[in-house]
């Protein structure tokens, strides 16, 4: 039976918080060890780690530190989205400022009042005039992969404050909650 995972391309302790809350909250796990800033764990290293979890979904953290093009965070979830045992069910896509950011294709962006939208976000949650694309740093990737969802954020845990963990981190739970939703999953009935 495959496991059932959310890629989230961050792994900063900003957003090592809010994935640890998140997870909880909607009763899922989360690899600990898969933050970092860059990415440590190989996508073989992360596969090992996800094959040990009791439960699903599992959320692994994924961080290319402003590397441009594939990095070592891309390189590994590449390898985790395309491993036999994982069935990848969405992307929560941060979207960062760098000066080499790359960006993907999202199929809706949340914005930092927790507005769905079309259109992309920046990294403080603000909504940007080009539609369906956020510019980030671990997204490169992400367009040469088949994923049921890509949900673009601004930088998970911050936005002003607005995700923080002390307030409910509402923007990447509602993320999380809209990757399950889109695959039939209800996060509250899930946690039970």
């Amino acid at each position: 039976m495959k496991r059932k995972v959310i890629l989230v391309t961050d792994g900063d302790v900003y957003a090592a918080k809010t994935i640890a809350y998140t997870a909880e909250q909607i009763g899922g796990r989360w690899i600990s060890q898969s933050q970092g800033n860059p990415s440590i764990l190989t996508g073989k290293e992360l596969v090992a780690l996800i094959l040990q979890t009791p439960y699903d979904p599992v959320f692994v953290l994924f961080d290319d530190c402003g590397m441009p093009g594939e990095g070592p965070g891309e390189k590994a979830m590449l390898y985790v989205a395309k491993h036999p045992s994982i069935q990848v069910l969405g992307v929560i896509a941060v979207a960062a400022k760098t000066r080499q950011s790359d960006w993907a294709r999202v199929d809706v962006c949340i914005d930092r009042d927790g507005e769905l939208t079309g259109h992309g976000v920046d990294k403080s949650g603000i909504q940007e005039l080009e539609d369906g694309r956020i510019n980030g740093d671990t997204v490169y990737s992400l367009d040469r992969l088949d994923i049921p969802i890509i949900v673009g954020i601004g930088d998970i845990g911050k936005m002003a404050r607005r995700d923080d963990v002390g307030k409910g981190s509402p923007i990447t739970m509602k993320a999380a909650e809209l990757i399950l939703e889109r695959n039939g999953i209800d996060a509250w009935k899930h946690k039970e």
